[in-house]
This record gives C-alpha cells, structure tokens and sequence, in this order.
C-alpha cells in the first residue's frame, strides 16, 4: 500500500475521488458551512450517528462528497486507541473487493498519536495472509490517502507510521506460514533478503559454526528434530562503527511441541507463533531499512525447531552453555530460554548499548497480562522506563514486572549451576530469572510476548507486536530521548 498525508479541510475532503472516505468525527465536532459539515452535523442531531468510538454510519454516493462510499466514524476524544477502534469498525468496507483508494480524514485538527494510528490500523484491518492458499484473494486496497489540517505539524509521526507497518507486515507474514514453509533454513533465507537493502548486512550460521562456539544449550534444544538450526546475525550499520549498537535477541523457535514434555494436542498449531520474537526481529530491521535512522542494530536469532525423537533432550539432561553455566533441563517444553541464553552471550561480542531479547516465553506471563500489554523486566530502570515509554508512544503497550534476586531461589538445582525451570508461581518472572543470569556484561531487558503476538479463535493470526515497540525504542535512542 502506498500512504500518503495531506493538509485538507472538509471542503476539499468532499472532493477528493475515492472508493471510500472515511471520515473521523470527534465528540467536540463543530459543523462549517460547507455541505459535508452539514451532512455530519444533521446525522448527529437526528441521532443517525453518534461521535462514540466505533459508531460508524455508512452512506452509499452522497451528493456530499466525491467518494464511492462515506463512513462517518466516531472517534469520541479522537485518541489514537480510539482512531484503532473507528478504523477497525470499517474493515468489512476497506476489505472490499472494488475498494483500491482509501481517503481518511479528520473533521478537524487531529493529535499526533491519532495521526500515526491511522496506517497502522488501515494495514490490520486489510491485511490478508496468501502464501500457502492455492486461490489466494490478496488485498486490493492500493492507496490510502490521510487527511488533516494540521498535516505538517504530524509529518514526521506520520513517516515513522508508515515505516513501521512495512516492518509490522515483514513480521506478520513470517510468523503466520505453517512451520514447514518457515523452516529455520527458510527464516534464515527471510533475514538474509534484508540484506538487500542499504546499511544491512545479514550472516547465517549452521551447525558446525554453531558448535565451534560452544552453543550447547543452543543445540540441546534443536537435536530432536532433523531440521538443521540456523543462528542468524542482522546489523544494521546507521552510525559510526565505533558507536555501540543496540543488541536485539528473538527467540526463533521455528515450532515448539514442547519436546518430551510434550504440549496438549489441543491448539498445538499455534506453535508455529513460537518464534515470534524472531519475527518481530526481521520486522524491526525491515522497518529500520525503510526509516534510515542514525543507530547501529544488531539483530540475533537463535533459529531451530524443538522437536522429539530419539536423538531429543531428556528431562533431567545437564548441558553446557556458551557462558561455561551448565543448566539442568528439567522441562523440555523451557526451552525458549535454552537457545536465547546462548545468543545472549554471543551478544557480548559487540560491546552493546543494551540488549533486548523477545520471546514467546510463557504462558504464566499470558495468565498475569492477557493478550492486551507483553511483560517488561529491566536490569536498569533507565531502559525499562524508555521500553515503556515507547510501548505508550507506539500504543504496543508492555507492562514492568519484578526482577527480585529472591524469585531465582527456584532455580537452584543439585545437579548443575542452574535448572530451566522453577515451580509454577511467578514463572514468567523465574524465567527472566533465568535469562539474567547471562546478562552480567551489559544492560539488558526481556519482552516476553506470549499473550500479544498472536491472537486464536476466528481471528487467528500474528499480531506483528511488538514490532511498533521496538521501532519507537530505536528511535528513541537516535533522539536521545
């Protein structure tokens, strides 16, 4: 889709030729004299319509206006959520088949955030998965044109926007297809395409480099399935070589049957969304080659299938990481942490700014925060206070959980330096216990995404988060903000 933001007012809002126009009404509307004005203030006044988010009246070739269709939708203070929720209520008309130009306008001045809401919420209500149907019906939708008066004030916002749904769609796409068109080969072969574009480079390692570095929780996980793992480095060189780069680690866990400890049968397909950190990853770099911010970013993704056969970890099997830590598996199905606490210590290499990991690590933090914000844990406060802050800028909301040296008292195990996993309570913190302890030499925080990368039922499919995140938290670092 091609965005593109222009300063109108309703008069030249009504002649603007579209399939469909839709046009943002806020509970503090205030009609002019032009014909569209009265057009919306009469449906208020006879109740036809109401500025309450998600109220949408439909009007088929008004004399109004120039468009095929009208939508007035409501937008109540004219939030960016609210905007979200306006634009979501008019996917069944921009899904349309004839539909190819979109006008979206604001009756009036529109805040920043609203601004920057509008091509996010245009790209998920049309998106369209295609890649595995054999008749696939692909968006129409070609061209969305945003208007609002004070355009120019919201540009920037606006280009970052539409940056980040490139990156949004990029993580989409690989985080939807089955398990077997996203092998780690074929995740790898996706990461090394961004190598097309200006300032990114991409390298994939196999198993041998694998083993030459000593990766051996890394590979505990990956030798039960005959897929050979992928350990896959992005960088993106914006900046100065001497400056440190911001390190990002998703967990790219190609389909996760929980090994031995094997998971229920029920809904186990949505463990192809298992590595949706290393999806978001891709999408953030995609999003980054778009916007060309000044940074460096390194990207690394531990890729592999957890699988079992006879060759598979057992539970109670001791391992070496790559940190010299030997960890005692006690559950098959922890082994997300497994393959980034090897990628965490490879990331030492680069002497970081900070490290970022994200990873659809565990159910318990999808029972503490639903599918509504990902979980936040920080080493320093400073980096968990500019996550945050970037998942409110972004509306990719995450939420702080604690770091409490007394919650790794589950880890400690007989056997080994460290067990996987500790008992049921707090697992979600536990497990970012875990992480930690390979996170000694740099500032570090987890995102872990298990309730917000994807959604089941009638509406299955990837979310994208937390890519917006991640891209407003580069961004802000360019900014020094």
């Amino acid at each position: 889709m091609n965005f593109e933001l222009k300063p109108l007012n309703l008069v030249a809002l009504a002649n603007e030729k579209a399939d469909v126009l839709v046009l943002l009404v806020a509970q503090d509307f205030k009609p002019g004299k032009d014909e569209l004005s009265l057009l919306v203030a009469k449906s208020l006044k006879q109740g036809d319509f109401s500025a309450k988010p998600g109220t949408v009246l439909a009007l088929h070739r008004p004399v109004q206006a120039n468009a095929v269709k009208v939508l007035l939708a409501g937008v109540g203070e004219g939030t960016a959520r609210q905007v979200r929720s306006a634009v979501g209520a008019c996917a069944a008309s921009l899904k349309a088949a004839n539909v190819k130009k979109v006008v979206v306008g604001f009756a009036g001045p529109a805040r920043e955030d609203a601004v920057r809401a509008v091509p996010l919420a245009v790209a998920d209500a049309t998106y369209v998965y295609t890649h595995t149907k054999s008749k696939p019906e692909e968006r129409q939708l070609q061209k969305v044109l945003v208007a609002a008066t004070n355009a120019s004030e919201v540009a920037s916002s606006f280009a970052v926007a539409v940056g980040t749904v490139v990156g949004v769609e990029f993580a989409k796409e690989w985080a939807n297809r089955p398990a077997n068109y996203a092998t780690p080969t074929l995740l790898g072969q996706a990461a090394e395409s961004l190598a097309e574009f200006a300032k990114v480079t991409c390298e994939v390692l196999g198993p041998k480099e694998v083993a030459k570095l000593g990766m051996g929780s890394f590979m505990a996980v990956a030798q039960g399935s005959d897929e050979p793992l992928r350990f896959i480095v992005l960088k993106y060189t914006g900046a100065a070589k001497a400056q440190a780069p911001l390190v990002l680690v998703g967990k790219g866990i190609t389909f996760d049957s929980g090994g031995i400890s094997i998971k229920p049968a029920a809904e186990m397909d949505e463990m192809k969304f298992d590595m949706s950190g290393a999806a978001s990853v891709l999408g953030t770099f995609r999003a980054l080659a778009e916007l060309k911010p000044a940074i460096n970013v390194v990207g690394l993704i531990p890729a592999c299938e957890n699988l079992l056969n006879g060759k598979a970890v057992k539970p109670g099997d001791v391992v070496t990481s790559m940190s010299g830590q030997t960890i005692e598996i006690l559950n098959t199905d922890a082994e997300g942490r497994l393959v980034l606490c090897d990628a965490l210590t490879y990331a030492e290499r680069f002497k970081p700014d900070a490290v970022v990991d994200i990873a659809t690590l565990t159910g318990a933090c999808m029972v503490a925060l639903g599918g509504v914000r990902s979980g936040l844990f920080a080493s320093k406060p400073a980096l968990g206070d500019a996550l945050f802050k970037a998942g409110e800028s972004s509306g990719d909301l995450c939420w702080k959980l604690p770091l409490d040296d007394d919650y790794a008292d589950g880890l400690k195990t007989n056997f080994a330096d460290v067990a996987n996993v500790a008992g049921r309570a707090g697992g979600a913190i536990t497990a970012a216990k875990f992480l930690q302890r390979f996170t000694e030499k740099f500032d570090w925080a987890h995102l872990d995404i298990a309730g917000t990368a994807w959604k089941g039922g009638a509406a299955k499919g990837a979310t994208g988060r937390p890519v917006p995140l991640l891209v407003d938290f580069v961004l802000s670092r360019v900014a020094g903000k």
